[in-house]
């Protein structure tokens, strides 16, 4: 897989950003995006086929990571529980970084590294499905929460970027994008799980009016 790296030297030391520029970070995402699927399309399509399963078994998705990848987490999460394309049953899912008493009530009693997998621990039961988000793939607590999902039981899934670090190794099923850029691995990661959502939609819902 070709990692699609950009640099933003040149545009940095030539001051504000001019339209041409701007026209280059959107041909850029788009740059990653498809390198991405390009790698990636057959897997996407085998992950939402087994949360679908576990969905339907009763299982759930536990999603988690720090920073924009929290809001990533809570963003999808809402997406099942709420709506994505259609008026349908509610999904269950749960972000992980949005229980502001459970994560500071972890950092301050046990530690920072604990705080997504103590949750694991309470919520998560053998079939569910655990995806870790970290662009740099090596955050010590999402590295955490997922040795102690797998030893849970739950499958467990990783988006990341810039080579995977070590979730990229960890997890049963990694995507990793294709770019060093943070902002560039964010945005192919809402795509991702945009696609997921909608893949879940059509193939539980396929027969609802």
């Amino acid at each position: 897989m070709t990692t699609v790296v950009f640099s933003f030297k040149s545009i940095l030391e030539s001051g504000p950003m001019n339209i041409e520029q701007v026209a280059q970070r959107f041909r850029e995402s788009g740059e990653v995006k498809q390198a991405f699927v390009n790698a990636y399309a057959g897997q996407i399509v085998k992950v939402a086929e087994l949360i679908v399963a576990s969905l339907q078994a009763g299982g759930k998705i536990l999603l988690f990571g720090n920073g924009g990848s929290a809001t990533d987490a809570s963003h999808i999460a809402a997406e099942f529980v709420g709506r994505y394309d259609r008026d349908r049953t509610p999904l269950p899912a749960l972000a992980l970084g949005t229980d502001m008493a459970a994560i500071t009530c972890i950092a301050n009693d046990y530690e920072y590294a604990d705080i997504f997998s103590r949750q694991i621990m309470a919520l998560g039961r053998k079939g569910d499905i655990a995806i870790a988000i970290s662009t740099s793939g090596n955050s010590p607590n999402v590295l955490k929460a997922v040795e102690t999902a797998q030893g849970q039981g739950l499958t467990t899934v990783a988006w990341t970027g810039k080579g995977g670090g070590k979730l990229g190794n960890q997890v049963d099923y990694p995507f990793v994008v294709p770019s060093k850029v943070t902002a560039r691995i964010q945005e192919c990661h809402i795509t991702l799980g945009h696609v997921l959502c909608e893949i879940v939609e059509q193939k539980i819902f396929a027969n609802a009016t």
